[in-house]
């Protein structure tokens, strides 16, 4: 058994507002699905414009909300909701929503995952090959030695080994052991030095599609 659940793209191309306002509801006349659980939508994603992206996170206060993700307030049924995703595809953001249970706290990454696999933004670098990228493309200024002589980080027993800036959300950054960065963190920062080093060679990807 998979310890991962089934994620399922169910719509091709990217939807227009009427379009993702259909897949919001899909279930709704479904004989024999109950319309409580929100299990028959859990796990399915499909793609949208940046227009809905942002119109869906002005819509009501996002029930959280990070780098390229938040997830909408009011739940679909059950713990299941709406999840919306910012992923950078081969030089282009692009926008998508996914229904997640938030039973297993880790879906959204697990769903971003997926989606990123499908669309051909994943990385096929190791663990350890992107930790190396991340420290040799980020700027000095904005990556550090964890050191005794930080008693306040905890971090005694980690001397020398390799520290970053990372986002802590509100508008707040940290700096945290290359080490302990989630899969999330990682894709983050590479997209981040990415898009840096792009803009300083004036490139823009446009020729990508």
């Amino acid at each position: 058994m998979t310890a991962h659940p089934p994620f399922r793209k169910v719509l091709d191309g990217v939807a227009t507002r009427e379009q993702m306002f259909q897949q919001l509801s899909r279930h709704k006349d479904t004989p024999g699905i109950d319309p409580l659980s929100g299990t028959p939508y859990s796990g399915e994603w499909f793609q949208i414009t940046a227009s809905e992206y942002h119109f869906m996170l002005g819509l009501l206060p996002p029930l959280f909300m990070r780098t390229g993700m938040f997830g909408m307030s009011e739940f679909k049924a059950g713990n299941v909701t709406s999840v919306f995703f910012a992923i950078r595809i081969r030089g282009r953001e692009r926008c998508f929503h996914g229904f997640c249970d938030l039973t297993d706290r880790q879906s959204p990454d697990k769903m971003r995952a997926a989606i990123a696999h499908e669309t051909g933004a994943s990385d096929s670098r190791t663990r350890a090959e992107k930790l190396e990228a991340i420290w040799n493309m980020t700027p000095v200024e904005l990556r550090g030695i964890a050191r005794n002589a930080d008693p306040e980080t905890g971090w005694a027993e980690h001397r020398g080994k390799g520290t970053v800036l990372v986002n802590a959300g509100r508008h707040d950054a940290v700096f945290k052991l290359l080490d302990d960065l989630s899969d999330l963190e990682i894709d983050e920062l590479l997209s981040s030095a990415r898009s840096s080093r792009n803009s300083k060679k004036g490139g823009d990807d446009k020729g990508y599609p």
